[in-house]
């Protein structure tokens, strides 16, 4: 299933500094694409846990579809954009355990230390804390209604986190792509919520500052912009 998007980069030949930096970006990110593809084993298994938990507790999406659905569309989203992001290697496992396990401790009745676990057995200790921690960030707070559950304290312990916002909007634009495209009567509803949305979501996200891992890549939210007009013609 897993497989990365290659894309070849060539040669580089920098004569000036502005060349320079263009070229170092180039490679790094070539860097990370080339060790998503040698993890995509270890991504392979994540991903078959993540589906076989939420699987176990009869967890649908939309009501008509098993909840990997979902959680492989995040990831699509999250492949596609990670280089952009991505300034460790090390980094890479931890985020593709938190796209599959986002929604582990909301729906699956598993706790922040079971989540830990699961992760430990995956990666270094390092590394599954922030798995973990990602995974935390991204479980709704207890609320009555919608505005409730992702309220301002959820937010800010989303941009509190590396690659917080990165993987909250993947799991964004998986919802509103989906619900544009489906014409059933939950998805219609959500496409009007997520539509009146999206302003504020993305000034939710925003985090100030140079650090790549608290970004939102210019093209992915030009992704979810995209999506509305382009689905809803």
């Amino acid at each position: 299933y897993f497989g990365a998007h290659h894309r070849w980069f060539g040669s580089c030949h920098c004569s000036t500094l502005g060349l320079y930096a263009v070229c170092v970006d180039l490679i790094m990110k070539k860097e990370i694409l080339d060790k998503m593809e040698e993890l995509a084993p270890v991504i392979n298994e994540i991903r078959n846990d993540a589906h076989a938990l939420h699987a176990s507790v009869n967890h649908a999406y939309d009501r008509i579809r098993p909840y990997g659905f979902h959680l492989d569309m995040v990831v699509n989203w999250v492949q596609k954009y990670l280089p952009e992001v991505c300034i460790r290697e090390q980094d890479i496992l931890p985020i593709f355990f938190a796209a599959y396990y986002h929604d582990a401790i909301e729906d699956t009745r598993l706790s922040y230390n079971d989540v830990m676990a699961v992760a430990k057995n995956m990666m270094d200790a390092e590394q599954a804390y922030l798995a973990t921690e990602l995974v935390y960030a991204m479980t709704n707070e207890k609320g009555r209604n919608r505005a409730e559950r992702a309220n301002e304290k959820y937010f800010a312990g989303i941009r509190s986190i590396p690659y917080g916002p990165f993987l909250k909007l993947a799991d964004r634009l998986a919802n509103t792509s989906y619900a544009f495209s489906k014409g059933t009567a939950d998805s219609l509803r959500m496409s009007k919520v997520y539509q009146e949305e999206v302003p504020g979501f993305l000034e939710a996200l925003h985090v100030d500052g140079e650090d790549p891992r608290f970004s939102l890549p210019d093209t992915m939210v030009e992704a979810l912009w995209n999506v509305i007009p382009s689905c809803n013609s």
